[in-house]
């Protein structure tokens, strides 16, 4: 009597297929140290997986977005301690102005207040890339604008900006607003007029004109003081957002590393496992076949 080999064939065949599969999966999850490569392989650990990408997506962009403004914060920083020096120096001139001078000496102190009006001017308008700090959202206008003499000595200034300031965000709940405040721009206007006014008095040696432009930029110093001050709290906040947003990625990076990556020990033993059952599956498959092949032959 024959025995019927095509279904026993068949089973073999089909538990080879399904052996020779795990044993593939399980050789991939050893050496990628990953457990999922497609949804059907966990579907819920895939749906994890898939929300905590986009949460590690966003904490990236408020990274990026940190980044810029702590960039923007520091430029500011720089121009506004620039302003402040050249400050510190103009109230030196104005008490040296405002004493007994000849007239000499009065347009000498004069001369080098010009070289400062200059430089606070080029400080109002300084650019961080292609767009100016000062100038509230109007990123692509200078926000001074000074009218001059015959001699092309500057005589007044305007502020072409505008008192809005741009937030970006840090977080879902957080914003941050990097650049100064539409006040501190205006007082930087007020800060080039009242250069120029000490610049003219000192050109006819008028001490009480000195004394007066002298008190007056003693306010603009309070302004960029308390620009500083400000710059440096939004500073510190960036630093507190930047540390709070890595340790986020940090902690999803380890949830992500639970959800998909291999038990590597227990791994190894399946696959230890699966390649024996395989190999003796082969070896049973090898003896049916014969078996099967002897009993055509009789």
């Amino acid at each position: 009597m024959r025995v019927p080999t095509r279904s026993t064939s068949e089973n073999v065949i089909s538990q080879l297929q399904k052996l020779g599969t795990q044993q593939a999966q399980l050789q991939k999850q050893v050496s990628t140290n990953q457990r999922i490569f497609l949804p059907s392989d966990d579907p819920a650990a895939m749906g994890r997986m898939l929300s905590i990408g986009n949460e590690q997506s966003q904490i990236l962009q408020y990274k990026r977005n940190i980044d810029v403004g702590t960039n923007l914060a520091q430029a500011s920083y720089s121009g506004l301690t620039g302003l402040n020096n050249l400050l510190t120096r103009a109230g030196e001139l104005s008490t040296l102005g405002g004493g007994v001078l000849n007239l000499e000496s009065a347009r000498a102190y004069g001369s080098e207040v010009n070289q400062l009006l200059e430089q606070a001017v080029h400080l109002g308008n300084t650019r961080f890339g292609n767009d100016y700090l000062f100038a509230g959202t109007a990123l692509d206008t200078a926000p001074f604008t000074v009218a001059r003499d015959g001699a092309g000595q500057i005589t007044a200034a305007t502020y072409a900006g505008n008192l809005e300031r741009a937030s970006i965000p840090l977080s879902e709940t957080a914003t941050i607003a990097p650049r100064t405040d539409g006040a501190t721009n205006e007082g930087i206007r007020d800060l080039i007029n009242r250069l120029v006014a000490l610049r003219d008095a000192l050109n006819v040696n008028d001490t009480t004109t000195v004394h007066a432009a002298g008190v007056g930029l003693e306010g603009s110093t309070d302004t960029i003081l308390g620009a500083i001050s400000e710059n440096g709290a939004i500073q510190l906040r960036l630093d507190v957002a930047k540390t709070q947003q890595t340790s986020r990625a940090d902690s999803l990076e380890n949830l992500a590393s639970a959800e998909a990556d291999a038990d590597l020990a227990g791994t190894m033993v399946k696959l230890s496992q699966t390649t024996t059952s395989y190999q003796a599956a082969l070896a049973s498959a090898s003896k049916i076949m014969n078996l099967s092949l002897l009993d055509y032959l009789r």
